[in-house]
């Protein structure tokens, strides 16, 4: 399950109402389960509300939203906005930090807005996510401040799986690499996962490392997936130029993965839809809107994203004594061609090609269609499909050779048109991609 913050530069309804940059803003948070939106100036509500209904018509897993009230010293302020699916994880409470300490009154100019969710998929089933936008002349205090913050909410809520994350203007002129060791929450017990050689700007002025992940405690650290926390480049991404990535935002996301619970049985209330037909333009059967497989484990190159029509045939509806039927028939009609003379070869050769499909059923030619559909996938892009089948029995897809069945790259297809009774122990170690961000047909998969 991904976790990021976007400072996404002013984001209010100009931006909102731009449809080319709204697009990619929608492309990017889709890569999120929980996405926390910093530098949101929209004092109304109306942008964020159109955002949202923008990111739920692109994706079947829709999204819920909460928000901070502006917040601000002066005549400026920002929200803090985070989107989250309610399929994956609960809001459990909200938390709006009062800077009220004795001594140490408004060390924050916008106070963290924080946040408390159950996730039941992953390995830690409760997390509290505070979210950081500092003053960049003020960065120093403020994230020192941060450990009183995570003091108060381990007091409060009685939990140490803490994760903190967003702009903390931790570099360049604002902040040098020695004052920076002077910050509480550098140390232990905290564990910062974006290190300092990481480029979170968008810009080709700088490469500085603004925007950070931190968590609380070994037991957060070992529920991170190794390596998983990272910016994500969006230019090089969707090969944008310049001009237009900065019209999105002068930062990059910053992103990190938790592990899943190996015990958990999938997510709650997912619903895909139970229809589907031949797209018009490529005759591949689709699903859903925005689930996509990814060939690669744990990349997800545009060019390598295929997609896959899926029936139940896919899944093997068919038991091994159909199978083996088959290919008896097969076989039979291989022999009676090689008794054939040529003329007589010729003419049932080209009366099979126009008889065929009308004695085909409807099954048969969705079956046909699919084995051929994925055949030249494979062709075209080299890519082996390793399939097993809920009964555990392998697909010949109709004697399709280009399949090659190995445990070594295993995915789980479920088909979304027909429930399928299927061992919830079979699909423990494979994680469940959503890539909202493709124009492509979609699928539901296990990888």
């Amino acid at each position: 399950m991904k976790i990021a913050a976007f400072n996404v530069k002013n984001l209010g309804i100009k931006k909102v109402t731009d449809q080319t940059v709204v697009g990619y803003i929608c492309k990017i948070l889709c890569r999120y389960s929980v996405v926390f939106i910093l530098e949101v100036v929209d004092k109304s509500g109306r942008a964020m509300k159109k955002l949202l209904q923008r990111l739920n018509s692109i994706s079947s897993n829709p999204y819920s939203m909460t928000s901070s009230r502006p917040l601000g010293r002066h005549h400026y302020k920002e929200k803090f906005v985070c989107f989250y699916r309610g399929a994956e994880v609960t809001l459990e409470a909200c938390h709006q930090y009062e800077d009220n300490q004795a001594g140490d009154e408004d060390a924050f100019a916008r106070e963290p807005f924080i946040l408390r969710f159950s996730c039941p998929t992953t390995l830690v089933k409760n997390l509290v996510l505070i979210p950081v936008h500092t003053k960049p002349e003020d960065s120093l205090k403020e994230l020192d401040e941060l450990h009183d913050v995570v003091g108060v909410i381990r007091n409060k809520w009685k939990t140490d799986n803490i994760l903190i994350l967003g702009d903390f203007n931790a570099d360049g002129r604002y902040l040098s690499k020695r004052k920076m060791e002077t910050i509480r929450i550098r140390s232990q017990p905290y564990h910062w996962l974006i290190n300092d050689t990481v480029d979170t700007t968008s810009s080709n002025l700088n490469d500085h490392t603004y925007d950070r992940i931190v968590v609380y405690g070994r037991p957060m650290l070992n529920s991170i997936v190794p390596g998983s926390a990272k910016s994500f480049n969006f230019q090089k991404e969707f090969h944008l130029n310049d001009d237009t990535t900065l019209s999105i935002s002068d930062h990059y996301p910053v992103e990190v993965e938790l592990k899943m619970d190996p015990k958990h049985d999938g997510l709650r209330g997912l619903k895909t839809p139970r229809t589907g037909g031949p797209s018009p333009n490529t005759g591949v059967f689709h699903l859903s809107s925005h689930l996509y497989m990814c060939p690669l484990e744990g990349a997800f190159p545009t060019q390598q994203i295929l997609t896959v029509f899926i029936r139940h045939v896919i899944f093997c509806s068919c038991d091994s004594n159909t199978n083996r039927k088959r290919t008896e028939e097969k076989s039979s009609r291989a022999k009676e061609e090689e008794e054939q003379g040529p003329e007589e070869k010729s003419s049932s050769s080209s009366s099979s090609s126009t008889v065929q499909p009308d004695n085909c059923s409807s099954e048969e030619k969705t079956h046909s269609q699919m084995s051929n559909t994925l055949t030249d996938m494979c062709k075209h892009t080299h890519t082996h499909f390793y399939i097993y089948t809920h009964t555990h029995t392998l697909n010949p897809f109709h004697g399709s050779h280009c399949f090659t069945f190995t445990p070594v790259r295993l995915l789980h297809i479920f088909d979304t048109l027909s429930p399928i009774d299927y061992e919830v122990e079979q699909i423990n170690e494979y994680r469940l991609f959503y890539l909202n961000t493709f124009n492509t047909n979609p699928l539901y998969v296990v990888q």
